[in-house]
């Protein structure tokens, strides 16, 4: 399960949105993402940074829509690896940049990954960031496996990025919800929602329903993910719908120790 770039270049989602896309193989034959964005206005900003064991290749196509020294601000959902593997490299690259995080975040990386205080702002969530041209303000996504997460809805582009909710399985470089096969959406969103929050099983509807009804309020043009397609319209509304329809339901079987030993025996198998 080694991330590939799939020969894919960065796609635009909105006037100056794009989506960084990596994608991962999955034993199935299918793809999951651990996409990261590049809003290029007024203040440029990068969200979330990545997976470091394709650095080369995501640096490649971030800086091919921002100069770096143009970028203002680095807006780190959460601290998961995956959204953070190529940050020291953004901060090196891009000495005018901010990097936007919080409490949370800041305390669970002290010690291993420590951010620079001088170049830190925390964002809560219901706070807005004033980038001039837009505003970016930080919601707190439906689903989260980690404390500090925030995703944040842009002004502008009426753009959500939902960080790691709304994940699914792709059949290669696909970036669009439309384009994804109706058997594989089914079976993907249920499994990778699941899996990366199986809290979901203990839930409460109605207290879900409330935390989830603001955002999905929102006037929303396209919602961004780092582990799915970016939806669109009725794309949408069905995300939520399948969202709330996982709460109380027990996770979908992850793969067990046999997925393990085909794994090992195809990589320690001889070469042809």
């Amino acid at each position: 399960m080694i991330p590939t770039t799939l020969d894919t270049d960065a796609h635009r989602i909105a006037d100056d949105t794009w989506l960084i896309p990596t994608f991962a193989a999955e034993p199935s034959g299918a793809f999951f993402g651990a996409h990261s964005l590049v809003i290029r206005g007024e203040q440029p900003v990068i969200v979330d940074t990545g997976c470091s064991l394709v650095r080369e290749e995501w640096l490649d196509k971030t800086f091919s829509i921002v100069d770096p020294v143009d970028v203002r601000w680095v807006f780190i959902s959460h601290d998961d690896h995956d959204h953070i593997g190529n940050l020291d490299a953004v901060l090196e690259l891009c000495p005018n940049a901010t990097l936007v995080a919080n409490f949370p975040m800041t305390a669970r990386l002290s010690g291993d990954v420590p951010l620079p205080l001088e170049r830190l702002r925390w964002l809560e969530v219901g706070a807005s960031l004033d980038l001039g041209d837009r505003t970016l303000t930080a919601v707190r996504p439906p689903l989260f496996d980690s404390p500090a997460t925030r995703g944040f809805f842009d002004s502008s582009s009426r753009v959500l990025w939902a960080a790691d909710s709304f994940g699914a399985l792709v059949p290669g470089a696909v970036h669009e919800a439309a384009d994804v096969p109706a058997d594989l959406w089914d079976a993907g969103f249920a499994a990778l929602n699941s899996w990366n929050t199986p809290w979901l099983e203990w839930v409460d509807p109605v207290r879900f329903a409330a935390h989830v009804a603001p955002t999905a309020a929102l006037p929303l043009a396209a919602v961004a993910s780092a582990h799915g397609p970016v939806l669109r319209g009725d794309q949408i509304v069905d995300a939520f719908r399948r969202t709330a329809d996982l709460v109380g339901q027990p996770p979908v079987p992850m793969p067990g120790p046999e997925l393990l030993d085909a794994m090992v025996s195809a990589a320690l198998a001889p070469a042809a």
